[in-house]
């Protein structure tokens, strides 16, 4: 779309649809009330779009008829999305060394505006592991994932790309421009980023950016529970990881 046309403000309709459907995707199935509250979409309105919504498969009820989720349609889609990208057929055999070589959750990340996306994975072989699903949004700045792509960018850009006041998800997750900055600094000269229970208590994930495109969109990770983290551990993962981005990087023409 041109400049003009990113003016001109949204088709009403159609931008209600999306919005229902990134609040179904993002907060799972509710009922007309809260979906309207949550929407500022008048009910007699929101109950016509969820009725031709879901006659097309978009949205599903459950057994009552009162609550609303995403239909098989959405995920029609979100499987062509993920077919169609060359950038996760690229990565998938480095997805598949890590994860043999660790038996730890792997995943490839993509920046979507201030958060960052799973767009593959890999399970862990232990039954202690972290919980994730590909689609899944966090913030950028609150993940490996997301520091190792923020620090390809410069501060300034950061910021602006950021959601102020910063979500703090744990206890120990950067929540001002000052630590983000300096942990930003340390990523850019390390080449990887830390996430030690940020996200997720318990949890540390290891970083780095992806160098398919620039800046860099992507980033791929691997996720241990601290019980299992040895020091050992940790620079075995950086050594590991800088090692498939560099050969990521060489197969970048591969891509169109």
């Amino acid at each position: 779309m041109n400049q003009q046309g990113a003016d001109r403000p949204p088709v009403k309709s159609a931008d209600r649809t999306l919005e229902l459907l990134e609040a179904l995707a993002a907060g799972g199935p509710r009922g007309l009330v809260e979906l309207s509250r949550e929407l500022d979409i008048p009910k007699s309105s929101l109950h016509g779009l969820l009725r031709t919504m879901s006659q097309r498969g978009w949205v599903e009820t459950d057994a009552t008829g009162t609550r609303f989720g995403l239909g098989v349609r959405a995920l029609q889609v979100g499987a062509a999305y993920l077919d169609s990208d060359d950038a996760i057929g690229l990565v998938n055999a480095t997805l598949d060394a890590l994860s043999a070589r660790f038996g730890e959750t792997v995943h490839l990340g993509r920046l979507d505006g201030p958060n960052v996306v799973y767009i593959a994975k890999r399970e862990s072989a232990h039954p202690l592991r972290l919980f994730s699903a590909i689609g899944r949004r966090l913030p950028a700045h609150a993940t490996a994932l997301g520091k190792a792509l923020l620090a390809t960018r410069a501060d300034a850009e950061v910021d602006r790309l950021l959601d102020w006041p910063l979500a703090a998800l744990t206890p120990h997750t950067l929540t001002t421009p000052d630590a983000l900055h300096a942990e930003l600094a340390r990523v850019r000269e390390s080449g990887h980023a830390e996430d030690r229970e940020e996200n997720t208590e318990g949890i540390m994930c290891l970083a780095v950016a992806v160098p398919l495109r620039t800046p860099a969109v992507d980033a791929i990770s691997v996720s241990v529970p601290l019980a299992r983290l040895r020091d050992t551990t940790v620079a075995e993962i950086v050594t590991d990881l800088h090692r498939h981005a560099t050969q990521l990087r060489a197969a970048a023409h591969l891509l169109p």
